[in-house]
């Protein structure tokens, strides 16, 4: 990889990171989206680098808040996300060797979902949802974060509609993305091993990452979260549509 193809990776990863820090959610969804649309790198190599980085992300905040877990609800969840997130890379490295087009369209498609999706906020249920929903969530989160490494937008909605303390779904969702980052990049290890560029781009990366939620903690944007979020949510739908239109227009689609 070029000077300029990592210089503008890393800064496409700490713009990304900036907008997890403020808002909560944004990384994966940002990085993939732009480093795809703007043809940086492939989606199966930004998703494994993102992948990579939520690991160390997850080692160090994760096991000190261990017992805010529901476990009988995490593990149902995971029954579903361990095994989809491995047909999720199978699937992932298909499309990306038969149809680079078809494969940006539904990484648009899911981009643009998640950002309508986080901008409307879920209603709190009264009562928790069935352990079966738990699993059929997990299982769609686990295919969205084998084929794209953004697994965020089911599980999120899911578990934030459950009468449960933030704490126990802010942690619940960590393992839950530890866990299919773990899946995915295990698998890719075990059957085709990790590139060079990909180990040099994380480890470069996790430095990035710290930094800027560092500062982004120190000095967060002059403005309301709220309006932050909707800045979030726009930027999203953009980078969604975009590739949505760019993938319809090589699949011969006129506008």
């Amino acid at each position: 990889m070029t000077f300029v193809t990592v210089s503008l990776l890393l800064l496409v990863i700490a713009l990304g990171t900036y907008f997890q820090t403020v808002t909560g959610f944004g990384l994966a969804m940002i990085v993939i989206g732009i480093s795809s649309g703007a043809e940086l790198t492939s989606v199966p190599f930004i998703a494994t680098v993102v992948s990579l980085i939520s690991l160390v992300n997850s080692a160090v905040a994760l096991p000190k808040h261990l017992h805010h877990i529901d476990w009988r609800i995490a593990n149902t969840t995971l029954l579903g996300i361990v095994p989809s997130s491995i047909i999720g890379v199978v699937l992932l490295n298909f499309l990306n060797t038969q149809a680079t087009s078809i494969l940006e369209f539904l990484l648009g498609a899911v981009i643009v979902y998640s950002g309508i999706s986080f901008a409307l906020r879920p209603k709190q249920r009264d009562t928790e949802s069935s352990l079966k929903s738990f699993f059929i969530v997990g299982f769609i989160s686990g295919l969205c974060g084998g084929l794209f490494g953004m697994p965020g937008p089911p599980v999120i909605f899911h578990l934030y509609r459950q009468p449960l303390a933030m704490p126990v779904i802010r942690n619940m969702l960590l393992l839950m993305f530890a866990c299919t980052a773990f899946s995915r990049t295990f698998y890719e290890v075990i059957t085709v091993g990790l590139s060079k560029d990909t180990l040099v781009i994380s480890a470069i990366a996790v430095p990035c990452v710290a930094i800027v939620t560092l500062l982004a903690q120190r000095y967060p944007p002059p403005i309301s979260a709220t309006s932050m979020r909707r800045i979030t949510f726009v930027t999203l739908v953009i980078i969604g549509l975009g590739l949505v239109i760019g993938s319809l227009k090589d699949l011969g689609f006129s506008f």
